[in-house]
């Protein structure tokens, strides 16, 4: 068996979204040996988004440039940075926090959650069988492979206008069906949406299966008011009906709500004592970047704070 590098650290953060890189920076300047590991490329979601416009300071700026600058930012204060790294396993309960990937042990004093969250499925027929194939999560990654072609977003919030919006510059059609009347999504965005004549609405409406042959054919909906099945001929397929937290490594192991988000009080603390929770993952009523960045600030005041309380231990 290989010996696994151990690697000590003042404070671990897992994830390296606006909520992992902020808390980052806060732990670093906290004068905490800091380090943040993700499961995948740093950056985290944002680094997708193609525009961002209500991040304070930035009128318009891409989801990766700003994730650049956070990262830059972060590497100013000697935060070490540690991507592509899957948990195997981890030990939270005890006061020298293990983190255990597959090449490495990560010890800390106190862990930082900021693993986010992900597109929430539709959970319909079809759907997994033509994942990659039709179906989709992230229109910034796969819109040009629906050049002069037709595609539907489900769902009402902003990511699904924004989404259906940038699919229109490839896409000669595009639907956007809602199980509602009216959108949550922010009145400027539905403004946009509207005046785009390639979107079509297609409200009141649930999607019930995903057909097609060797790629997405056709999407079968239902109109909620009169009960109406009919088939849609589209060949894409892009949902964006919520998010589900990251959290499959912790849950059981810490409060969480009955769909998965930590539970935090307001110093960004979990049920456990120097586990804190940030961002996306955590229960709240609001996720955007502003206020991810805003809960990793916290949460690693929190860290610091908690550490200056330890006995002195060695690592």
């Amino acid at each position: 068996m290989i010996k696994k590098e151990i690697l000590n650290f003042d404070v671990v953060i897992l994830g390296s979204g606006p909520a992992g890189f902020s808390a980052a920076i806060y732990s670093a300047r906290g004068n905490l040996k800091t380090a943040v590991i993700d499961i995948n490329m740093l950056g985290g979601q944002p680094s997708n988004y193609l525009e961002i416009e209500n991040y304070p300071a930035f009128s318009l700026i891409s989801g990766y440039e700003l994730m650049e600058k956070f990262e830059q930012h972060a590497d100013k204060f000697g935060v070490e940075k540690f991507p592509m790294q899957e948990i195997i396993n981890l030990d939270l309960t005890s006061q020298i926090k293990e983190i255990e990937t597959q090449d490495k042990i990560f010890k800390s004093k106190a862990v930082i959650i900021a693993t986010g969250a992900q597109s929430k499925k539709l959970n319909i027929k079809g759907e997994e069988e033509f994942k990659s194939r039709g179906v989709s999560y992230c229109a910034v990654c796969d819109s040009a492979f629906y050049k002069d072609k037709t595609v539907a977003v489900v769902g009402g919030g902003n990511s699904a206008l924004e989404e259906a919006i940038y699919l229109t510059k490839f896409a000669k059609k595009v639907y956007i069906i809602h199980r509602r009347d009216n959108f949550r999504a922010d009145k400027i965005i539905c403004s946009r949406a509207c005046k785009n004549d390639k979107i079509e609405f297609i409200m009141n409406s649930q999607p019930l299966e995903i057909k097609g042959s060797n790629c997405v054919e056709k999407l079968v909906i239902k109109d909620l008011k009169t009960n109406k099945i009919k088939d849609l001929e589209i060949q894409g397929v892009f949902p964006y009906i919520g998010y589900s937290p990251n959290t499959e490594k912790f849950n059981g192991q810490l409060e969480q709500t009955k769909d998965g988000f930590i539970e935090t009080n307001i110093n960004m603390q979990t049920s456990l004592k120097g586990v804190y929770a940030a961002g996306d993952v955590r229960n709240t009523p609001l996720r955007q970047v502003i206020t991810a960045a805003s809960d990793g600030a916290i949460a690693a005041n929190s860290a610091v704070k908690y550490i200056e309380t330890l006995t002195p231990v060695i690592v």
